[in-house]
């Protein structure tokens, strides 16, 4: 599709246990401190694919213990950091305040009916494609598999009240403006938007990606958010409609939410905005056997009993030999500390010595976004019979995107729908009745009657998650990359930085947070 959702970085029935130990050998710190009463829960075996395993005992011991290096998170920034240090010889504890791990990425059970066992969506990031090197080469290595979104058939477009089917609608592109999936409702605002999208990606790739706040002109793009561009460089209404779409859908924030400067960063970081938002050969392209969660699940069971659950980190101090991390009834000790948590959420915890004015100052102004993501669950996926994709975009509505999110088999069919940005927050504000009613009344638009009555509505609301707030990522409010973006991997003292919104390349995605998690490691090895 030409736009995509929760592919990077994000219900009620969680199909959530927790992640199993290996019986490896447990360091000192595990043996004698933290872990010290949790053999008596025993071991939890794989309930189904994709299913999260059980560590025996997750709630950590009174006490206080020591080890090398702490990491605050088990998303994949920070599993992947604790996998490489342990695999340079260094003691390491995560401690993760959710009863799960995997961050962003969640897997949850399908339970309609007629559904298989084992069939599970994801509510949180689920999507991966070409040139997302390290995410594609940690499922081979961890032996899992994909397999690729569903993409065939024409796709639809709500626009001023009429609803179009399209597919390679401008044959003839011999400009390259990347017209072939554009909705042609507006065919003169379909053309100043494609135009728009090759702009963008030409000034994208004069932002330097380890240091943006050095771009050319970066005090003027720095200067104003992406709606200032849009007014300045927009003329038709239908342009400014479908580029709107894309932040949308890209970032989950509104064009007047964010710098110009990061949107241009953030297309740089994966290569192009055609690369984005399309889904074959695209950001969207592939989605994982067995759901997303799985490459955290599987790093956890490599990691055994160095991963502690239900252990929300509240205070974290420093002095000359090293660091020491709290929460409400534990205490590790350590010479390094790696915090993976978005900078917004990262600044709940509490700092003595307070962290240096550019490093707060800095998490104060990368908000989270703002989305919903919601699924209903068919018997069958009855789209494809009438020769839809299953994507769609719309101009109103709580849902403006759409995807096909069945699984391989197509046992059941399941329709994906981001609500997002200003809908995002006007729909939190809702009930949940109300939110299902509207989001199903979107799904009928756009695919007919036959999604008027799913066999199960499922949703999961990233502004109520208490432990990351929004969604997919935080992203730079004007000025913050110009004053403070020095200060986004810049350690302080003992403390180091990782999370997705410190990559450099795929920001935001799963990908880029397994980077950061690499480059954390590095960075902590080489100070030890």
């Amino acid at each position: 599709m030409w736009i995509r959702g929760l592919g990077h970085l994000a219900g009620s029935r969680m199909f959530i246990t927790q992640a199993s130990g290996t019986g490896e050998d447990m360091n000192r710190f595990t043996r004698r401190g933290l872990l010290s009463g949790m053999a008596a829960a025993g071991t939890g075996a794989l309930i189904a694919p994709g299913a999260p395993r059980a560590i025996a005992g997750s709630t950590p011991v009174a006490g206080r213990s020591e080890t090398q290096v702490v990491v605050v998170g088990a998303g994949l920034a920070g599993l992947t950091a604790a996998r490489e240090l342990v695999a340079a010889g260094c003691e390491v504890l995560v401690v993760e305040a959710r009863d799960r791990v995997g961050g962003r990425t969640v897997n949850q059970a399908v339970t309609a009916p007629g559904a298989d066992p084992g069939t599970i969506v994801e509510v949180g990031g689920q999507w991966v494609g070409p040139t997302q090197d390290r995410v594609l080469g940690l499922i081979q290595q961890l032996g899992l598999e994909t397999f690729k979104t569903y993409d065939a058939g024409d796709y639809a477009d709500y626009h001023n009240g009429k609803l179009t089917r399209y597919g390679h609608v401008f044959p003839a592109d011999p400009l390259n403006l990347g017209l072939n999936r554009i909705p042609p409702s507006d065919p003169v605002g379909a053309a100043e938007a494609a135009a728009a999208i090759q702009e963008l990606d030409r000034m994208a790739q004069q932002v330097p990606l380890d240091a943006p706040w050095t771009a050319d002109d970066a005090r003027t793009l720095d200067g104003q958010t992406f709606e200032d561009w849009m007014n300045h460089h927009l003329a038709q209404p239908g342009a400014k409609s479908l580029i709107s779409l894309v932040i949308n859908a890209v970032l989950s924030v509104e064009p007047r939410d964010v710098s110009l400067l990061h949107v241009l960063f953030y297309i740089a970081s994966a290569g192009g905005l055609d690369r984005l938002v399309r889904t074959s050969d695209g950001a969207q392209e592939s989605r994982i056997v067995g759901g997303s969660q799985r490459i955290s699940l599987e790093m956890a069971r490599e990691l055994g009993p160095r991963v502690l659950l239900n252990a929300p980190v509240t205070r974290i101090e420093q002095d000359p030999a090293g660091v020491s991390v709290h929460g409400d009834n534990f205490s590790v000790r350590a010479k390094r500390c790696v915090v993976t948590a978005p900078p917004a959420l990262a600044a709940r915890i509490r700092y003595t010595p307070p962290l240096p004015g550019t490093r707060d100052q800095l998490t104060q102004r990368i908000p989270m976004g703002s989305v919903i993501k919601v699924q209903c669950v068919y018997p069958t996926p009855f789209w494809r019979a009438a020769g839809l994709a299953g994507q769609a975009t719309s101009d109103t509505g709580l849902v403006r995107t759409t995807f096909d999110n069945s699984p391989p088999d197509a046992n059941v069919g399941v329709l994906l729908g981001f609500i997002e940005g200003e809908q995002g927050r006007q729909a939190d504000q809702m009930s949940a009745t109300q939110r299902r009613r509207d989001v199903i009344e979107c799904f009928t638009r756009y695919f007919g009657e036959q999604a008027a009555d799913p066999l199960e509505y499922i949703e999961k609301n990233w502004l109520e998650e208490e432990w990351t707030r929004g969604g997919y990522g935080g992203v730079f409010t004007p000025g913050t990359w110009l004053d403070l973006g020095e200060a986004l991997r810049a350690p302080v003292g003992h403390i180091h930085w990782a999370g997705t919104e410190t990559a450099t390349i795929w920001n935001g995605y799963m990908d880029g947070a397994i980077r950061s998690g690499e480059r954390v490691a590095k960075q902590v090895t080489n100070s030890l």
